[in-house]
């Protein structure tokens, strides 16, 4: 497919010719450190504790500084044109994270989860998002090899949900998550009883005697289960978002675990700005319509080479141009600690029920 495509930004890194970064090596280096970082996070949630500030402030600083500093050994080693692509990826990446946080912030109040343990419930999430990120990599990859028009599924796939994102952050309708009706609750309740009330880390318990000393679910579990269900749903999103940047199945394995591993000390970094962002979700439709677009053509140029495409380096401005006015906009409009309301209700809630539902 690609052997004709011109040797540019947008086509640097495509799996169909071969250019991938990834040795064995570093494939095993790579995956050693991100496994060695989740048994770090593991070992730090052992004993439930609710997280300071300053905790949350120190490890997100870290998980921003590894970022970086691989970025910059990709762009010494590499050159411009994949550390671009990495830069580019990652963005894409934690910005949609941020809005994954929005769910989990959702999930966490609808479960009443305790705040000491809300760590280790956002930890499984990242480690099942981090599994499902790796099958669905694994299987772009061989699917971008094999068939020409997987770049056309990917943009389509993109295209839907933007539009599905801008429907819902110009609905303005106020939502909240009914737990009950979530088809993982439902189905893990018939299958167990579920107790009240936590105990600790336990996903499940011996019931007393008068219930015949039966195992039991405790609320942990079902809110582990509705986490990773959702989980499946960012892949879906996620993945072919970075692909539309880098054919590269190693950068986007990098810029996806970066990306996540930082999310569980994010969380209580921007657990009170989180609502302020009422206007994140009119960015991310736009950035995920324009990687759509940009996978359209992208597919359109290796089957007619007139067919324009667009430079990394462009797509990187525009979607750090996008970010920065729609966080602008929010802090503006939320400016005092109010929240703008138009149409009966908050965007915010929203767009996060959006994908609550998708994840149903």
């Amino acid at each position: 497919m690609s052997s004709a495509l011109p040797h540019t930004l947008t086509a640097a890194a495509d799996p169909a010719a071969g250019a991938s970064i990834g040795t064995p090596a570093l494939w095993a280096v790579s995956i050693a450190g991100v496994l060695l970082l989740v048994l770090l996070d593991f070992l730090i949630t052992r004993r439930p504790h609710e997280v300071s500030m300053k905790e949350a402030v120190g490890w997100s600083a870290f998980y921003v500084a590894l970022p970086v500093g691989f970025g910059g050994y990709l762009w010494s080693q590499h050159g411009g044109t994949v550390g671009v692509e990495y830069s580019t990826g990652y963005l894409v990446e934690k910005s949609l994270s941020v809005d994954n946080l929005f769910v989990f912030m959702l999930l966490l109040a609808a479960f009443a989860v305790p705040r000491e343990l809300q760590q280790r419930v956002l930890l499984i999430g990242v480690v099942g998002a981090l599994a499902l990120r790796g099958v669905f990599i694994a299987l772009g990859a061989q699917m971008l090899q094999t068939f020409d028009w997987t770049f056309l599924l990917f943009g389509a796939v993109l295209l839907v949900t933007g539009v599905k994102l801008l429907k819902d952050a110009l609905s303005g309708q106020a939502h909240t998550i009914d737990i009950s009706r979530m088809r993982s609750v439902r189905l893990l309740s018939k299958v167990m009883p579920v107790e009240d009330d936590y105990h600790s880390t336990a996903m499940t318990v011996r019931r007393a005697d008068r219930h015949g000393g039966r195992r039991a679910l405790t609320p942990l579990a079902l809110v582990t289960v509705a986490i990773l269900a959702t989980d499946i749903v960012f892949a879906v999103d996620s993945v072919p978002a970075v692909y539309g940047i880098t054919g590269d199945p190693y950068l986007v394995f990098a810029t996806n675990a970066f990306a996540l591993l930082g999310l569980r000390a994010l969380y209580f970094v921007l657990e009170g700005a989180l609502s302020r962002l009422v206007h994140l979700g009119y960015g991310l439709a736009a950035i995920l319509g324009f990687i759509g677009v940009k996978l359209v053509l992208h597919w359109a140029h290796g089957v007619w080479p007139s067919a324009p495409e667009i430079p990394t380096l462009v797509s990187l401005g525009l979607i750090v141009g996008i970010l920065a006015v729609v966080t602008a906009t929010s802090l503006a409009a939320t400016r005092g600690g109010g929240s703008p309301r138009h149409d009966g209700g908050d965007d915010d809630a929203a767009r996060s029920e959006h994908h609550a539902e998708r994840g149903r």
